[in-house]
């Protein structure tokens, strides 16, 4: 129940902020689920909060690496259509 309560006042939030554009609400969302995600990962000790940082990084990383190959692939199809 706490969960559900500050992701309902989150969007609330973001409603009051007058965020209107989809992809800034979108960005928005995405952020609140990785730091939420990274609050549990801490919080069950898995690894250090060095390692953690480094890890992190390094997914953020590969992350990037796909959706620039995925933007390359879409680009290609279309241009090869």
């Amino acid at each position: 129940m706490k969960n559900s309560k500050f992701i309902i006042d989150k969007f609330a939030k973001l409603i009051e902020q007058g965020l209107v554009s989809s992809k800034d609400l979108s960005a928005e969302i995405l952020n609140i689920f990785k730091s939420k995600r990274d609050e549990f990962v801490f919080k069950m000790k898995l690894t250090s909060k060095d390692e953690f940082d480094v890890l992190s990084k390094r997914v953020e990383n590969l992350e990037n690496k796909v959706k620039k190959l995925e933007t390359k692939k879409k680009s290609k199809s279309v241009k090869k259509s």
